[in-house]
């Protein structure tokens, strides 16, 4: 390891651990750090609870060891991002260890390069989803099944299928069919019939089977043993039945009540973000990768894999038929579409020798980063005041350090993989460090919530009134915060907080009150001109206080 890779390393890790800090977002990653903080508050970890209310949705994998976390590093930011950090490092040394098993060394770690530093790898390891777990657990589970199957060795068979279990109790059969598309693909091409029939497979079902005892008694015993449940709006709710089938395969046959009308295109469309800077080399790496295959009259030789290639497109092809998709569901892909990038890269850098596509692609990103950073330096200086100019300042010095750095390398592969890597780390340091945390101030459940539990404040007795607070209420005050919406149950001493409009109303009825905290609240995840432009968000803010009722 020389000291480059030991420079990238250490960057990289800086931009995580700064990420680290950052207030826990609306709506889903504060809603699981939430659940996590209940679980571990009631000690059932077997029955799943969403601020007291029956939970069927995720897997508990998740609320699992974040509650553990929890318990060891107390209820904060650290200790919910903490699991899935780790599992985020399986992946990349899984991404590694399985492009390693086909491939030289300088793919191998390009792959990893190329995960770690997609800009969906960056999101994932501070907006904390299910999904960070689930490409550690397929990837690792992966890496020991190819090895496996290319050294006899049993254990690497056992921590596969370990791997596909933690995945399914992370989110669901997903976990075991991208294992399938990839090494089903790769064996059809191999010609490889026999692979499809070993007696291994049934000691894996074993191996999973037992893995998943907990969360199916679990599921079972909080659903399917009391139909009379209301879950969803619906009774005779199977939580087994949900989990092994609805929750998935109902999204394409119809039987799941989620909906967005998202089309086959849709996974692709955001990877044009979640996949930089890596996107525009994935692109023509995958139609080269199916050309080679066709070309080949569908057969590949035995030293050869399919693995990557055939589990992206049937993994894709799968989530893209779901009639409800968010963006953060191909990230599973994202190893295969490392590896695959990589292998591209490669025969582009070493093999092809082509200084043409070489010179195109420096320039074509060179213009891209170059907007980028530009857009950078306008948002650390525009919207918001309470960012020094010593950021924009900072950002420009960086930019201008890179054009420096550009024009002095001389080898073109090192100077676009120089280009891709600075970029993409040099701006997710700036968001992660002074851009999120400034539109966290508008994020009304984190800000109220640490002031509750700053001033020793007893939830139980805080309450929102005709105001939508988030689930990060929960977790920072590190209790529940529930909802009034009549004025006659608005009792003294209770503490509430409501819009400045329903202030009025409060004051009207004659009941007197302290304000201890105001702020504006905006739904960040929903971002717009019209929010980042100063002078025209008092438009789409609203104004909200927190009170005490004397």
């Amino acid at each position: 390891m020389n000291r480059n890779h030991l420079l990238i390393i250490g960057s990289l890790l800086l931009v995580y651990f700064v990420g680290f800090g950052i207030n826990i977002m609306d709506v889903d990653a504060a809603q699981y750090a939430s659940m996590s903080r209940e679980m571990l508050r009631t000690g059932n970890y077997l029955y799943v609870y969403d601020t007291g209310v029956e939970y069927l949705d995720k897997p508990p994998f998740l609320f699992w060891i974040s509650a553990i976390s929890m318990k060891i590093f107390g209820i904060n930011n650290f200790a919910y991002r903490l699991p899935s950090f780790l599992f985020a490092l399986l992946a990349i040394l899984s991404t590694y260890k399985l492009a390693r098993v086909f491939y030289n060394e300088k793919t191998a770690l390009l792959s990893a390069l190329i995960l770690a530093t997609s800009q969906g790898f960056f999101l994932m390891n501070h907006d904390v989803r299910t999904d960070t777990i689930l490409m550690g657990c397929v990837a690792f589970s992966i890496w020991q099944l190819a090895a496996w199957y290319q050294t006899n060795k049993m254990f690497h068979f056992i921590l596969g299928s370990v791997g596909i279990g933690l995945g399914m109790m992370t989110k669901g059969p997903i976990a075991l069919l991208v294992p399938c598309f990839g090494f089903f693909i790769h064996f059809l091409l191999q010609r490889n019939f026999k692979a499809f029939l070993k007696w291994e497979y049934l000691l894996a079902i074993l191996i999973i089977g037992i893995l998943l005892i907990p969360m199916s008694w679990g599921l079972y015993d909080q659903f399917d043993l009391h139909p009379d449940k209301i879950v969803n709006g619906k009774t005779g709710v199977s939580g087994l039945r949900f989990f092994y089938w609805t929750q998935s395969f109902g999204r394409i046959t119809g039987e799941s009540v989620w909906n967005n009308g998202a089309g086959i295109t849709f996974l692709l469309q955001n990877m044009l973000w979640s996949f930089l800077p890596w996107i525009l080399f994935f692109i023509p790496a995958l139609i080269w990768q199916i050309k080679n295959i066709v070309q080949q009259k569908f057969i590949i030789n035995k030293s050869a894999e399919a693995i990557c290639i055939g589990g992206f497109i049937l993994t894709y092809l799968s989530l893209g038929m779901s009639k409800y998709q968010l963006p953060h569901y191909i990230f599973v892909g994202f190893p295969f579409a490392a590896i695959v990038t990589a292998v591209y890269l490669h025969h582009l850098f070493y093999l092809n020798h082509s200084k043409k596509w070489l010179t195109l692609f420096t320039n074509l990103h060179l213009v891209i980063f170059t907007l980028l950073w530009m857009v950078l330096i306008i948002l650390l200086k525009i919207p918001f005041e309470a960012i020094s100019i010593f950021f924009p300042i900072l950002a420009f010095i960086l930019f201008l350090l890179m054009f420096y750095f550009f024009f002095k390398i001389k080898d073109l592969k090192s100077k676009l993989i120089f280009l891709c890597v600075y970029s993409i780390i040099g701006m997710n340091l700036f968001l992660n460090a002074v851009l999120y945390p400034a539109l966290l101030e508008y994020q009304t459940g984190s800000i109220v919530g640490k002031y509750i539990k700053k001033n020793h404040i007893n939830p139980n007795i805080v309450f929102t009134y005709q105001f939508s607070v988030m689930r990060s209420i929960h977790f920072y005050s590190d209790g529940f915060v529930r909802e009034k919406n009549n004025l006659d149950s608005i009792k003294s001493g209770e503490y509430i907080i409501t819009s400045e409009e329903k202030l009025k109303e409060l004051s009207n009825s004659k009941k007197e009150f302290d304000i201890l905290k105001t702020g504006e609240d905006f739904g960040i995840t929903r971002l717009s001109l019209i929010f980042l432009n100063p002078n025209t968000r008092k438009s789409v803010v609203t104004k909200y206080e927190l009170i005490k009722i004397k």
